[in-house]
């Protein structure tokens, strides 16, 4: 898979490209991940990317002409372009699947006062990961990325994805380590029978519990 992330702070990206599980999928060539930087397109001479907006009203919006650039310079025809917004679809663990099934994906990061409307004309979707505002795309554009490529094969093992929050429309359930008693806080009896079959039925159980108390509307 290929990931092209157009963005104004390239070296944002430095630290998340270099850790964890990008690192290593990066490392078995399981995906690219390309950071682009849009000012680099933008034909002002002095670089400028954004602009008073018509109409009057605060804060300075992004420029089509350098954003545009950049998606036409970086796509090809099988590149599904993402535009990273607080008005667009909320991400979900079903998106991520959806889209660990692509084989490129181009995240469009913003800032300043947003996009010019029109870039909706050149954009496939807009996602949104919460119902909140944050400076710029960029932690938008880490989120979608890390939570696509760990689904990718060869990333992280099956079975580690198979019992992870979310499936099936439940949470994860509870896991323990030592010690078994830790200030009087103990580990279920039942995870330390061998019992396969009970631990699994207590698993389940376990998830269905917590979805209900804490998840209701999954």
């Amino acid at each position: 898979m290929k990931i092209t992330i157009l963005t104004l702070f390239p070296q944002l990206f430095n630290e998340f490209l270099k850790n964890s599980i990008v690192k290593n999928i990066i490392e078995k060539k399981v995906a690219t991940i390309k950071i682009v930087n849009f000012r680099d397109y933008s034909k002002q001479k002095n670089k400028q990317v954004d602009d008073y907006q018509y109409g009057g009203g605060g804060g300075m919006v992004l420029m089509l002409q350098p954003i545009v650039g950049a998606i036409k310079a970086n796509k090809t025809k099988n590149t599904k372009v993402i535009l990273l917004s607080p008005q667009g679809q909320p991400f979900k663990q079903a998106k991520a699947v959806s889209l660990s099934k692509e084989k490129d994906i181009m995240l469009i990061c913003g800032h300043y006062e947003g996009f010019d409307e029109r870039i909706l004309n050149y954009v496939d979707e807009s996602i949104s990961i919460g119902d909140y505002v944050l400076t710029g795309g960029e932690i938008p554009a880490m989120v979608i990325s890390e939570a696509v490529v760990r689904l990718l094969e060869n990333g992280i093992s099956k079975k580690s994805l198979e019992s992870e929050s979310f499936n099936n429309n439940l949470l994860d359930y509870a896991t323990y380590t030592k010690p078994l008693n830790f200030e009087g806080h103990k580990v279920p009896e039942v995870l330390l029978s061998g019992n396969h079959k009970k631990i699994d039925e207590f698993r389940k159980k376990e998830q269905i519990k917590k979805t209900k108390k804490i998840r209701p509307d999954l």
